[in-house]
Protein backbone atom coordinates (compact mmCIF):
# COMPACT_ATOMS: atom_id res chain seq x y z
CA UNK A 1 0.00 0.00 0.00
CA UNK A 2 3.07 2.40 0.70
CA UNK A 3 4.31 2.26 -2.68
CA UNK A 4 0.61 2.89 -4.01
CA UNK A 5 0.24 6.03 -2.34
CA UNK A 6 3.95 7.07 -3.03
CA UNK A 7 3.02 6.30 -6.23
CA UNK A 8 0.38 8.35 -6.28
CA UNK A 9 1.67 11.13 -4.63
CA UNK A 10 4.87 11.50 -7.16
CA UNK A 11 1.82 11.77 -9.76
CA UNK A 12 -0.14 14.51 -8.08
CA UNK A 13 3.48 16.31 -7.57
CA UNK A 14 4.67 16.24 -10.92
CA UNK A 15 0.70 16.85 -12.07
CA UNK A 16 1.19 20.12 -9.72
CA UNK A 17 4.20 21.29 -11.53
CA UNK A 18 2.92 21.01 -14.35
CA UNK A 19 -0.09 23.17 -14.07
CA UNK A 20 1.92 25.29 -12.06
CA UNK A 21 4.37 25.63 -14.79
CA UNK A 22 1.76 26.45 -17.93
CA UNK A 23 0.28 29.25 -15.28
CA UNK A 24 3.28 30.52 -15.06
CA UNK A 25 4.26 30.77 -18.22
CA UNK A 26 1.11 32.24 -19.53
CA UNK A 27 1.25 34.35 -16.40
CA UNK A 28 4.71 36.27 -17.82
CA UNK A 29 3.07 36.66 -21.13
CA UNK A 30 1.41 39.41 -19.78
CA UNK A 31 4.26 40.90 -17.60
CA UNK A 32 3.09 39.84 -14.17
CA UNK A 33 5.42 37.51 -12.25
CA UNK A 34 4.20 34.76 -9.72
CA UNK A 35 5.14 35.94 -6.09
CA UNK A 36 3.71 33.29 -3.99
CA UNK A 37 1.65 29.79 -4.78
CA UNK A 38 -0.29 28.14 -1.56
CA UNK A 39 -2.26 24.83 -1.37
CA UNK A 40 -5.28 25.96 0.42
CA UNK A 41 -6.11 21.76 0.71
CA UNK A 42 -6.44 21.82 4.30
CA UNK A 43 -8.80 24.82 4.50
CA UNK A 44 -10.85 23.46 1.93
CA UNK A 45 -10.95 20.26 3.82
CA UNK A 46 -11.96 21.46 7.11
CA UNK A 47 -14.16 23.40 5.60
CA UNK A 48 -16.13 21.26 3.60
CA UNK A 49 -16.53 18.72 6.71
CA UNK A 50 -17.95 21.86 8.84
CA UNK A 51 -20.40 22.63 6.00
CA UNK A 52 -21.63 18.74 5.98
CA UNK A 53 -22.03 18.60 9.55
CA UNK A 54 -23.63 21.51 9.79
CA UNK A 55 -26.16 20.43 7.27
CA UNK A 56 -26.04 16.69 8.93
CA UNK A 57 -27.09 18.58 12.26
CA UNK A 58 -29.56 20.86 10.46
CA UNK A 59 -30.99 17.56 8.48
CA UNK A 60 -34.65 17.72 9.30
CA UNK A 61 -34.90 21.27 8.60
CA UNK A 62 -33.00 20.88 5.07
CA UNK A 63 -35.39 17.93 4.09
CA UNK A 64 -38.58 20.39 4.83
CA UNK A 65 -37.10 22.71 2.75
CA UNK A 66 -36.02 20.93 -0.23
CA UNK A 67 -36.77 17.00 -0.18
CA UNK A 68 -34.65 14.01 0.67
CA UNK A 69 -32.91 13.65 -2.24
CA UNK A 70 -31.74 17.40 -2.44
CA UNK A 71 -30.31 17.14 0.84
CA UNK A 72 -28.56 14.05 0.00
CA UNK A 73 -27.16 15.22 -3.08
CA UNK A 74 -25.57 18.43 -1.54
CA UNK A 75 -24.37 16.08 1.46
CA UNK A 76 -22.55 14.00 -1.29
CA UNK A 77 -21.80 17.14 -3.57
CA UNK A 78 -19.73 18.49 -0.27
CA UNK A 79 -18.42 15.11 1.25
CA UNK A 80 -17.03 14.42 -1.66
CA UNK A 81 -14.51 16.96 -2.57
CA UNK A 82 -13.91 16.57 1.10
CA UNK A 83 -12.42 13.14 0.90
CA UNK A 84 -10.91 14.46 -2.49
CA UNK A 85 -8.77 17.02 -0.93
CA UNK A 86 -7.94 14.70 2.35
CA UNK A 87 -6.48 12.35 0.36
CA UNK A 88 -4.96 14.29 -1.89
CA UNK A 89 -6.32 14.09 -4.97
CA UNK A 90 -7.84 17.06 -4.81
CA UNK A 91 -5.85 20.43 -4.40
CA UNK A 92 -6.49 24.25 -4.86
CA UNK A 93 -4.15 26.71 -5.07
CA UNK A 94 -4.07 30.41 -4.20
CA UNK A 95 -1.80 32.42 -6.75
CA UNK A 96 0.23 35.91 -5.66
CA UNK A 97 0.41 37.56 -8.76
CA UNK A 98 2.36 41.65 -9.38
CA UNK A 99 3.08 43.36 -12.22
CA UNK A 100 6.60 44.42 -11.00
CA UNK A 101 7.40 48.18 -11.77
CA UNK A 102 11.13 48.00 -13.20
CA UNK A 103 11.61 44.42 -11.50
CA UNK A 104 10.25 46.21 -7.98
CA UNK A 105 7.18 43.47 -7.17
CA UNK A 106 6.43 46.40 -4.48
CA UNK A 107 5.80 43.18 -2.05
CA UNK A 108 7.46 42.88 1.11
CA UNK A 109 9.98 40.00 0.89
CA UNK A 110 8.81 37.32 3.11
CA UNK A 111 4.82 35.93 3.71
CA UNK A 112 5.17 37.43 7.64
CA UNK A 113 5.63 40.72 6.49
CA UNK A 114 2.93 40.80 4.08
CA UNK A 115 0.64 40.44 7.42
CA UNK A 116 2.22 43.22 9.75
Amino acid sequence: MATSTKKTSDQALQTTLSLLQDLSGSIQQYDFAVRDVESLRDHYMLTLRHWVHRLEAHAEEARKLTNDVTYRVWRLYMSGPAHGFQTGFNNTYQTLLTKPDRGDSGLPLTRADWYR
